[in-house]
């Protein structure tokens, strides 16, 4: 199997045993029928899966999220929508192709849809910025979804970067400034959006079109202010620590979904989107249009409200009061 994870190792083994049965079958036990000892090998390997894959640690998500098979923005394009016509540009300085976007069917519904777009061999990689937008690159996703609330369409965001592009060249153009235009214009939209994390949410990269009425996520996706290896390298000097700050962020979409980040998790085929990128993009064409229904069914006004509501209220924090503080500093002072 091409790009295996470490803690797949397991389930490729008895793969590998099964195969090895299936062109040698009289090497097969004498004691039970060729047919039954596939059976319980095929058996073994279901339930070796869903058990490997039901407790998986968060840096385990991160890596099925970074899977390079893993279906991008593209590939759900071309299989839960139609009649995608894509738009170029964002009439001021280039076209980053970091983000992908224009005019699709939903169901047969009309909507503006975009997104960060990854690469796949070198060449692609390198066009697509491994899927690091620029400013020009926010700045076209504004114009797009500035045109799609102009005609009333709804739009709907999908997001898989690992952040905004960090370079000179986007902090000459002022890519703090463009994701911060996007957050206030996305904010006062009248038209139904959605955002939906497919693979990483990282940071204002990631915020920058996240701004949404509904935010789904897939199950093995993973929404951040920083990553995991960014965290472990400010807070215990080492990116070696990543798989203990993947697990202090709390980025999965479970512990995301409790904390009120995300509205929904989209289930994926077992072992992740990769395994079938058909079903994965059913199951997502399925969740954006109950969730489109929905929405078009609030008043414009009541939708921004609840927008707005919904993003201020994110941040959590605890006070402590001042009998707990006035021990805490009692406790502090040196005795006599």
């Amino acid at each position: 199997m091409k790009h295996q994870l470490d803690f797949e190792k397991p389930i490729i083994e008895l793969q590998r045993k099964l195969e090895d049965l299936k062109k040698h079958p009289e090497a097969h036990s004498i004691k039970i029928s060729f047919e039954d000892e596939v059976a319980l090998m095929e058996k073994k390997i279901e339930e070796t899966k869903r058990e490997i894959y039901a407790n998986l640690s968060p840096w385990d998500r991160v890596k099925i999220a970074r899977h390079p098979l893993r279906p991008f923005t593209l590939d759900y394009l071309n299989q839960s929508f139609t009649e995608f016509s894509e738009l170029h540009g964002d009439r001021l300085y280039a076209d980053d192709e970091a983000i992908v976007g224009g005019f699709a069917r939903l169901d047969g519904q009309k909507v503006m849809v975009l997104g960060t777009q990854k690469g796949r061999d070198t060449k692609d990689k390198i066009r697509r910025n491994f899927g690091s937008a620029h400013p020009e690159g926010y700045r076209k996703a504004l114009r797009l979804m500035k045109m799609a609330d102009k005609f009333g369409l709804p739009i709907i965001t999908i997001i898989d970067t690992a952040g905004a592009y960090p370079g000179i060249g986007a902090e000459e153009r002022h890519i703090a400034e463009a994701i911060a235009v996007n957050l206030r214009e996305m904010m006062l939209l009248e038209v139904p959006i959605i955002a939906i994390i497919i693979g990483e949410g990282g940071s204002g990269g990631a915020l920058g079109i996240g701004v949404a009425d509904r935010v789904l996520i897939l199950e093995n996706a993973y929404y951040s202010v920083i990553s995991p290896e960014g965290c472990a390298a400010i807070l215990w000097k080492d990116r070696a620590a990543a798989p203990k700050a993947a697990e202090a962020l709390r980025i999965t979409a479970k512990d995301l979904l409790e904390l009120g980040l995300v509205d929904e998790i989209v289930p994926e085929p077992l072992g992740g989107a990769h395994h079938s990128t058909v079903d994965a993009a059913a199951t997502l064409k399925a969740h954006l249009v109950k969730n489109l229904t929905e929405l078009k069914s609030i008043s414009a006004a009541d939708r921004m409200k609840a927008r707005y509501a919904k993003f201020r209220a994110y941040g959590r924090y605890k006070e402590k009061t001042e009998a707990v503080v006035a021990e805490a500093q009692a406790q502090s002072q040196p005795q006599a």
